[in-house]
């Protein structure tokens, strides 16, 4: 797989180039030092994928990854310095279409695989996804569905999801009477922040989900770990480190699977925009059990992966831009008691 590197320390460059090393199924095409270079060079020479630095001069990380995806989309990974302090430009940068972000490895560490393996664990499962594995779909039984429970929203996202998810959640209003339950892909580190930028944004409340909770009417839950969300019965949600091999963790298509599995009510699917394949068999799955299934379009969406794939399976009943899928999510759901929060 062929990786550019954007960063303007040459100690970061130094503990990129150190890391990639260790694997000799990557190689290192260019490193620029600057926003405005590695527009240039990933328009010259369009790697797999570009590890992307946030804060440089001349153009920073956000400005360069929504340049380059707007004409030479790649795979873009976010690798910087103490990300916890950055997450508003990860986010940014997510929604231009970054799939993922990462510390940066550190040269202090004695052990350069240790330094490595978190960044080197994403740019493998990328390498997967850019080789076009599909994750066969589990066996299902389906739950009978009842009325008691409410409606439930099921949301999948992943590259330029949290752009995408801001948009919808802060279109929905505040006695919004479905529940939600979001499973975007992003690094449990980012998980609780995104959450809290995600809640300062809309009406409805948003927060990480939590373990042997129940999804719950008016109220956005993010899935927030790195093991998958599903539901265990119609109503209690787990975490669990099953399936394994699963490229994304979380994963869209386990918790789209457990929604057809358990939930008792009505239930939405909704699959955003995002690299890959994931949520596409989750999706399929929500529609052959007569639920209402969304998708968002080509024009609106940062990275046309996911919702493409749906399509073409025909997992989505109904392909809307971005802007139109709030309204027709109140339109199916409606409200519940007066507006406020």
């Amino acid at each position: 797989m062929k990786v550019g590197i954007v960063n303007d320390s040459p100690l970061a460059v130094t503990a990129l180039r150190r890391a990639i090393a260790l694997d000799p199924s990557f190689e290192i095409t260019w490193v620029a030092g600057n926003g405005e270079q590695a527009v240039q060079m990933a328009a010259s020479h369009t790697p797999d994928l570009i590890l992307m630095d946030l804060l440089m001069p001349v153009m920073d990380g956000v400005e360069a990854t929504r340049r380059i995806m707007a004409a030479s989309p790649c795979a873009i990974v976010v690798v910087t310095m103490d990300l916890g302090r950055n997450a508003t430009q990860v986010f940014d940068a997510m929604g231009h279409g970054a799939i993922d972000a990462v510390d940066t490895p550190t040269l202090a560490e004695p052990d350069a695989q240790l330094a490595a393996g978190p960044l080197l664990r994403k740019m493998r499962n990328i390498g997967r996804l850019l080789a076009g594995r599909v994750v066969p779909q589990h066996a299902l039984s389906a739950a009978p569905r009842a009325l008691a429970a409410p409606r439930l929203v099921a949301i999948g996202a992943s590259a330029g999801g949290p752009a995408a998810l801001a948009t919808l959640l802060s279109a929905l209003p505040a006695n919004f009477s479905a529940a939600v339950v979001a499973v975007q892909h992003v690094d449990e580190a980012f998980a609780g922040g995104m959450a809290e930028w995600l809640d300062a944004q809309c009406a409805v409340s948003v927060r990480v989900a939590r373990a042997g909770e129940a999804p719950q009417a008016g109220i956005v839950l993010l899935a927030g770990t790195n093991n998958h969300l599903r539901l265990a019965g119609p109503s209690r949600m787990v975490y669990t480190e099953q399936p394994c091999d699963y490229l994304y963790r979380p994963s869209i298509d386990v918790f789209f699977e457990s929604v057809v599995e358990h939930w008792r009510g009505d239930a939405i699917g909704v699959l955003l925009t995002g690299m890959g394949r994931d949520g596409a068999l989750g999706l399929k799955a929500m529609r052959d059990r007569g639920y209402l299934t969304i998708a968002q379009d080509q024009a609106t969406s940062a990275v046309y992966g996911m919702p493409k794939a749906a399509a073409a399976i025909d997992a989505a009943s109904e392909i809307l831009p971005l802007p139109r899928i709030a309204p027709r999510l109140v339109q199916a759901c409606g409200v519940a008691g007066p507006a406020g929060r």
